[in-house]
């Protein structure tokens, strides 16, 4: 398997001599199998001159499968100057992730109307094919995909790439589910160490992987001013692909104020992390030009449904309850998963929400724990002991932001642990990937 590295910078373009060596294209990814089935990830400005490249060096027609992380601007802003789409004969699917309010051709044709660009979509001359995805196992011409949800404001989703006898991951762009990495108590850099369960599901997605390419934007220093704003830094990452026994990790989506220098100077501390941690991990910082044929290894990847979740593939809106004893965070939280497109019941205390449970089962329900007895522990324990509800998705909506009780409410059966303050984003992204988690189940 051939990688080559098209974009490494996150946000914003940032051409200039302070960023020659790391590079300054916004993201784009190309992956090549020994057969010769192409793998693009991301569209930002990197894709124009991959696109040059293949127009210029590559056979014809053209055939690729383009995976979007997500459609924020920073990926997909390369889409409009790819020069091999402008191609009759030329092949490409374009796929993306379900979850946002508008379908992936009106998202791509949006950034070409006339009013910012010349050309519009349905005047590109090569057959090109949209699907949008979901959590599940994907065949594109021979090559397996597996998809996770990432922890983004925006619907994104994670790849892992399976060809050759290789494993390749693209994580972009995700933040970490929780600010404390490890368990108090455990020895920390195992799996079963990590404290929040969506932090140790993305861990898992990574094991024993061949290559990780994983958003790293920001330093441990710089994440407390950017928190929410959906990017990892060098540290988490380096982390938690160290405990996932991962053999060589790119960090990449670079920050727009950090050039070369300060890339060098990442690059050596998560070098230095990997070896305090004593793991065989090699760690670098992407940069356009990159170029490595992947080995094959033992990189057996995590099991995966065929068959994504039924409901999320028909795109059919979630029946969420949502309990809290808040009168003020029901409205906020309902407002946040109406605009998410999701049908919403409340109930003001557990006793309520018990009850309503007897008669309905929702798709989810997002949990607060102190209430008036039965507190949010008790109804979790209760939601648990009915066989109708057992499998129920439960997100804990809290202010009691703890290690302990994020891990006592892990221990009941919790799908997910989210602080108060949240954000609409952060609740709809976190409500999606805790629906699709237990939709595998």
């Amino acid at each position: 398997m051939l990688l080559r590295f098209w974009g490494t910078r996150g946000s914003i373009a940032t051409p200039g001599p302070a960023t020659n060596r790391f590079g300054g294209n916004t993201s784009c990814v190309e992956v090549v199998t020994d057969a010769g089935q192409r793998l693009i990830f991301d569209c930002g400005t990197g894709a124009r001159p991959l696109g040059v490249r293949l127009m210029t060096r590559e056979p014809k027609p053209i055939t690729a499968t383009i995976l979007l992380s997500h459609t924020h601007w920073d990926h997909i802003q390369g889409f409009p100057f790819f020069a091999p789409l402008f191609v009759p004969g030329n092949r490409f699917t374009v796929c993306g992730p379900q979850g946002a309010s508008r379908s992936l051709p009106e998202v791509l044709s949006g950034q070409m109307e006339y009013t910012y660009f010349p050309v519009e979509l349905k005047q590109l001359g090569a057959d090109i094919q949209y699907r949008d995805l979901v959590e599940g196992t994907y065949d594109f011409d021979g090559i397996r995909v597996d998809t996770r949800f990432l922890n983004h404001p925006a619907a994104a989703l994670g790849y892992r790439a399976e060809a050759d006898g290789v494993s390749l991951l693209y994580l972009c762009d995700h933040e970490p589910y929780w600010e404390s990495l490890w368990q108090s108590d455990r020895e920390p850099g195992k799996l079963d160490s990590i404290l929040h369960s969506g932090d140790r599901r993305h861990a898992a997605f990574m094991q024993d992987a061949d290559v990780v390419i994983h958003d790293a934007q920001y330093t441990p220093s710089e994440y407390p001013a950017k928190r929410n704003w959906g990017h990892s830094t060098y540290s988490y990452v380096t982390q938690m692909a160290a405990a996932a026994n991962v053999k060589r990790l790119f960090l990449t989506h670079h920050d727009p104020a950090h050039d070369d220098e300060f890339l060098s100077g990442i690059e050596e501390r998560a070098r230095e992390l990997a070896r305090s941690l004593h793991s065989d991990l090699q760690v670098s910082c992407a940069f356009e030009g990159c170029e490595e044929r992947i080995q094959p290894g033992d990189s057996a990847g995590p099991k995966a449904s065929a068959v994504a979740s039924a409901d999320m593939s028909r795109g059919r809106p979630l029946r969420i309850l949502l309990v809290d004893d808040d009168e003020d965070l029901r409205i906020l939280a309902r407002k946040a998963l109406v605009q998410g497109g999701h049908q919403v019941w409340e109930a003001a205390g557990g006793a309520e929400a018990l009850q309503f449970l007897e008669n309905s089962t929702p798709d989810l329900v997002v949990l607060d724990l102190t209430m008036p007895p039965p507190d949010g522990r008790e109804v979790l324990r209760i939601i648990r002991s009915r066989e109708q509800t057992r499998l129920l998705p439960v997100v804990i909506l809290t202010a009691h932001d703890d290690e302990q009780n994020a891990r006592t409410s892990f221990e009941l059966g919790a799908t997910d642990f989210l602080p108060k303050p949240f954000t609409p984003p952060q609740l709809n992204a976190r409500v999606r990937s805790s629906f699709s988690h237990a939709a595998r189940e």
